[in-house]
């Protein structure tokens, strides 16, 4: 197998007594939907927010393309940072500013770029995600459904090579879920992004991984294939899957 985009490497965090992440092993590969699952209150968010530097670990190490940021000079890591794009779970929008500016923002915030090029790149998006005419709404007149797609909007703007997800489905019910699922996987095979979600969607979100990393106490106690995981015979894996009506022959 190829070398992974991102490898974690005995990650460990805690905050006072509390020990969220105990030595995590983890491989994200190039080009793939890599969903992170497990029980409420594992630390999987926690987990993505490493990939991104919002969180440091307190031991152990990240690896991108097998280097570490403590490897690369300071405009090394600045231009790795402009890989990376987040959607965060509640849409993270700004109601006070309309969609055009929302999905602006990145591009007036992270790139020099002249007005001219800010209005040619956010026109793109609009239309590719199917947003023409709503640019002067706020995102107090849009639907749930239409707030995730301005959310992926704004995250994909930048051409980011990598996305992470924080429960993108959210708070909508499940012909909206399967909206957002299906738009998250057209645009990742469309703009071939390797994509990372955090997900409590089960088994809806599997359809659209290529591989699954499970999270319990601290550590990943599975990673690999959606038919692999289905077979595996961890107690732990299977109890955690087996309620969620879940069987290896759905898949």
């Amino acid at each position: 197998m190829d070398q992974p985009l991102i490898r974690f490497e005995n990650i460990h965090k805690s905050y006072g007594d509390n020990r969220v992440l105990r030595g995590v092993d983890l491989s994200i590969y190039k080009g793939e939907i890599t969903t992170i699952i497990g029980k409420s209150g594992e630390g999987k968010s926690v987990l993505l927010k490493h990939i991104i530097g919002l969180v440091r670990p307190d031991s152990g190490r990240i690896f991108f393309e097998g280097r570490t940021l403590a490897e690369r000079k300071k405009r090394e890591r600045e231009t790795l940072r402009q890989k990376f794009s987040y959607m965060f779970q509640d849409s993270a929008l700004f109601d006070s500013m309309t969609v055009y500016d929302n999905i602006a923002l990145p591009l007036r915030e992270g790139v020099r770029l002249k007005d001219r090029d800010i209005q040619d790149r956010v026109t793109r998006k609009l239309e590719q995600l199917d947003l023409q005419g709503i640019e002067e709404k706020y995102p107090g007149q849009l639907s749930g459904g239409m707030k995730k797609r301005v959310a992926l909007a704004r995250a994909l703007v930048t051409d980011p090579e990598i996305v992470l997800f924080d429960e993108p489905t959210t708070g909508l019910d499940p012909i909206r879920k399967q909206s957002v699922h299906t738009m998250i996987s057209d645009y990742q095979k469309r703009f071939e992004f390797t994509g990372i979600m955090v997900s409590h969607e089960i088994p809806d979100v599997f359809s659209i991984s290529q591989r699954v990393a499970m999270l319990n106490e601290g550590k990943i106690v599975f990673q690999g294939a959606v038919q692999d995981l289905m077979a595996d015979t961890n107690p732990v894996v299977h109890g955690f899957i087996s309620p969620q009506g879940v069987e290896p022959d759905d898949f």
